[in-house]
């Protein structure tokens, strides 16, 4: 395994090789982040703009990764233009294209860029507002979807019952029924008790179509009282449900979940309607894909390796919480 420095540092080559078909002035390029892409910020006189280094087979074994890719610019391009929510905008190359795919050394990766959003994440500073606001623009995303014709060469991942527990997705290079075995044998057990009973749920669920799929509190920019909505690097057809239960996840297990619950609830359903019954079986179905990504990641990132046990003990926590156990 190379060391995080090092793919940091190649990344960060291919990122400048993208910069040069862009139309951006020079300026300083800074490391923001390496998980599933790795991302820099890039200021100049022109602005700031987030410059995204994207993961090969990020979206599925069998997805074209560059329509994947200008097919999540072509929703948000379209979310901008139909509704008043405020997500990144994209920038297109001097050639008017929506992505690059850059070369430096050995590395070749398809390249994106977006303006930055100005603001601050809550995702350790959460009040129950701030799940309002979110509740209500992740129901205006969801009736955006509604009524959008996709253009017809539109490519994202479905997140499906497949998507979640078979051998569709690629964490850290490897496809998941490689991942699943990783998983320590209770876990897998209990993981599989969350598939059985989710087969069931999410054949009769109803709500069904666009998300972003990963719209949890580390993804929302808050400024003043607006709610700026980012990373749509997971969006895909989905359950409306699942979009909630990611928003609530990573709160179930404090003190303060059922004020957030309320809030999120009350600022969705200020703008569209849904059925929260099962909403602890999404939360477990996150918990599951959360595991899945963390534990495929660690195979290629010390950053991740350093904390799979810890990740693997709150697997187990929250599944002692939710849907009675699924003991």
């Amino acid at each position: 395994m190379l060391t995080r420095a090092t793919q940091i540092a190649r990344m960060r080559r291919v990122a400048l090789a993208a910069l040069a078909h862009y139309g951006l002035p020079a300026g300083a390029l800074t490391f923001v982040d390496h998980g599933e892409n790795t991302t820099f910020r890039h200021d100049s006189p022109a602005g700031r703009f987030l410059v995204r280094v994207h993961r090969p087979q990020r979206h599925g074994r069998d997805a074209d990764p560059v329509l994947a890719i200008e097919s999540e610019l072509a929703w948000l391009t379209a979310l901008r233009a139909d509704t008043d929510l405020e997500v990144p905008e994209p920038l297109p190359t001097r050639a008017g294209a929506a992505t690059v795919q850059a070369r430096a050394g050995d590395d070749t990766r398809v390249v994106s860029v977006l303006r930055w959003q100005h603001g601050r994440i809550h995702e350790d500073s959460a009040r129950p507002v701030h799940l309002r606001r979110l509740g209500a623009a992740m129901a205006t995303l969801h009736r955006q979807a509604d009524g959008w014709t996709p253009p017809q060469r539109f490519q994202r991942i479905d997140w499906n019952h497949e998507a979640f527990f078979g051998d569709v997705m690629v964490y850290g290079g490897l496809p998941a029924s490689e991942v699943w075995q990783l998983l320590p044998g209770d876990l897998r057990e209990r993981f599989g008790r969350v598939a059985e009973r989710l087969a069931t749920l999410m054949a009769a669920e109803g709500d069904y179509g666009l998300i972003h799929a990963d719209l949890h509190l580390g993804n929302a920019v808050f400024q003043g009282d607006r709610v700026k909505l980012i990373d749509f690097d997971d969006c895909g057809t989905g359950h409306r449900l699942y979009d909630v239960a990611v928003a609530l996840w990573e709160q179930r297990d404090g003190d303060g979940y059922e004020a957030f619950r309320t809030a999120l609830l009350d600022g969705y359903r200020g703008v569209r309607e849904i059925d929260v019954t099962h909403l602890d079986d999404f939360i477990a179905l996150r918990q599951v894909a959360f595991a899945l990504w963390y534990t495929g990641t660690a195979q290629v990132n010390p950053a991740f390796a350093e904390r799979l046990q810890v990740v693997d003990a709150w697997s187990r926590s929250m599944l002692d919480l939710v849907a009675a156990g699924y003991a």
